[in-house]
């Protein structure tokens, strides 16, 4: 059982004995990884294309109308980031259903439901009908994202996956998105933006929207995690055993990634810091050494998190930001880390 010797029938049966004894109800394979049996997962590397779409819609800015002048939104203390739960008691499920709602409600009184940060809150407020008949509240909002990232692993025991090594988050208001649904898509990279001092990179790529490769079910600080709907997309790959925080160091490692069409292949990087304990995930410091990375892409770039990060055989954790005034330097997250947050 990855490198520790089998239980006797007679230790498992004792182990066994112990589990009824204590009232739980425990597999001889569960009853073994309680004795120390380390997690095994697939690394992937596979760029892929993530839908999101939020619980509610983000605020995005408040503006004032022309027609009046004032931004109802802004006089309610709508502010960047709040999330528009409700009207009236009526869940919000897009802008178009917030812009209906207004139409049917026209400059009547409305009471909006509205969560900021971990509280949620009613704010009452009226439309104002614009010259061209649309009541208003003054209010840019956004309902859902689109973009390429990396898939980090794949656990065929239980079809489950992790990717990217962070969450996303708004573009404009920096919010975790909050999440309704969400899916992963195939997905082939046909150009690079090369990174460059001052200047992140780029993955742009294709999406194919003819067919889904698994859905999204949590957006978290570690990253995104879901289910795969095709159990043979990881092909003939293998598992690895997760390395534990105390076996990373210093030293020669590679991450898998895709920067051309469908292939994926194998870098070779530095890890020049590891820092287990720090709350903002970024416990590694990370430097591209292989050349053949530096001239494609320039180092690390967006699209390329979630990159798996391996050291002596072993699943270390996930590539997650860039060092936008070193594109050849990047940090990472743990993979013991990451999976904390995947539940």
């Amino acid at each position: 059982m990855h490198g520790t010797r089998k239980p006797s029938l007679r230790q498992r049966s004792a182990a066994l004995l112990l589990a009824i004894l204590l009232g739980l109800v425990l597999s001889p394979r569960q009853v073994w990884a309680s004795q120390g049996d380390t997690r095994q997962l697939i690394p992937m590397g596979t760029a892929v294309g993530i839908k999101l779409f939020s619980d509610g819609v983000i605020v995005v800015s408040t503006s004032d109308l022309n027609t009046s002048g004032t931004s109802p939104a802004k006089d309610c203390g709508l502010k960047e980031g709040d999330l528009i739960l409700r009207i009236n008691n009526e869940e919000i499920q897009s802008t178009e259903h917030l812009q209906s709602v207004l139409q049917e409600t026209g400059t009547a009184p409305v009471t909006l439901t509205v969560r900021r940060g971990g509280t949620t809150m009613e704010k009452k407020t009226c439309a104002v009908e614009c010259p061209d008949g649309v009541y208003r509240l003054g209010v840019w909002i956004r309902d859902s994202m689109a973009g390429i990232g990396t898939l980090t692993f794949y656990d065929p025991e239980t079809g489950s996956y992790g990717a990217l090594g962070h969450g996303i988050t708004d573009v404009d208001t920096h919010v975790l998105m909050p999440l309704s649904a969400g899916s992963i898509m195939e997905t082939t990279v046909r150009a690079v933006k090369k990174g460059q001092r001052g200047q992140p990179g780029e993955l742009k790529g294709d999406f194919s929207f003819q067919r889904d490769l698994g859905t999204v079910s949590a957006n978290t600080t570690a990253g995104i995690f879901g289910t795969v709907s095709d159990e043979s997309f990881a092909g003939d790959a293998r598992p690895i055993p997760v390395a534990k925080a105390g076996e990373v160091h210093v030293g020669e490692a590679s991450i898998l990634c895709t920067v051309s069409g469908d292939r994926t292949e194998s870098y070779r990087v530095e890890i020049v810091r590891v820092s287990p304990n720090k709350q903002d995930m970024r416990n590694l410091l990370l430097r591209v050494t292989d050349q053949r990375l530096l001239d494609a892409t320039g180092g690390i770039v967006q699209g390329m998190s979630g990159s798996p990060i391996i050291q002596n055989g072993k699943f270390v954790g996930a590539v997650t930001h860039v060092l936008v005034n070193d594109p050849t330097q990047g940090y990472g997250i743990l993979m013991e880390n990451m999976l904390k947050m995947a539940g």
